[in-house]
């Protein structure tokens, strides 16, 4: 029986590396991504409701582009018993969804709106095994200082915001940011560790 693969749907290094420290094996999959990836929020739709439905989409996506990659003719079921591991991050202050910066001045912008303010941040993983799509969510309460505008400037330069939720990393500098954190560390960085092993024991079984 071969045994199965686990696929990270995600070319986040930072998910990548959370795995590698809880030492589950996996291998990235490299899944195009859709024009406009950080779609709108749908009118009445939560922003909890928001990254759920994101997350899932990813997974199917995924689940959709290995169902469609060549397979070894010595194994006809290849991909039958895989796992598709997908997720994703958002911001979210007083109900706001803040996405990922689409410039410099669209992060200076978001981190102003941050600033001195409790935000959360929501972070959807699915699990996709044979059919079936498991998921969890990690909500977690992060309190940021008030951030000077030069503090602010400096940060942006630096491009460490672009290409994450809410203009920040909370593994790098913007760490000096942050008063108080509620909740998973792991989670701001984008793969909640405690949720995602929920997932895998739940198949494991």
């Amino acid at each position: 029986m071969t045994t199965p693969i686990l696929y990270l749907a995600s070319a986040s290094p930072r998910r990548h590396e959370i795995l590698q420290q809880l030492g589950i094996a996996h291998q990235i999959l490299h899944v195009p991504a859709p024009d406009g990836e950080d779609e709108p929020q749908l009118v009445h739709e939560t922003a909890a409701e928001y990254v759920q439905r994101t997350a899932l989409e990813k997974a199917i996506r995924a689940t959709q582009w290995l169902a469609q990659t060549p397979m070894d003719a010595a194994k006809p079921a290849a991909h039958c018993n895989d796992l598709v591991l997908a997720a994703d991050t958002t911001v979210i202050l007083a109900g706001q969804v803040l996405g990922k910066p689409l410039d410099p001045a669209h992060a200076v912008q978001i981190l102003k709106q941050l600033s001195g303010q409790t935000h959360y941040v929501h972070t959807a993983v699915v699990l996709a095994y044979q059919g079936r799509l498991l998921e969890r969510v990690s909500i977690t309460e992060v309190k940021f200082s008030v951030l000077s505008d030069d503090t602010i400037g400096a940060y942006c330069n630096s491009n460490e915001p672009m290409g994450k939720a809410g203009a920040y990393g909370i593994q790098g500098r913007a760490a000096a940011f942050i008063e108080s954190i509620s909740g998973s560390y792991t989670g701001v960085m984008g793969l909640p560790a405690f949720e995602t092993c929920q997932l895998l024991e739940a198949v494991s079984g």
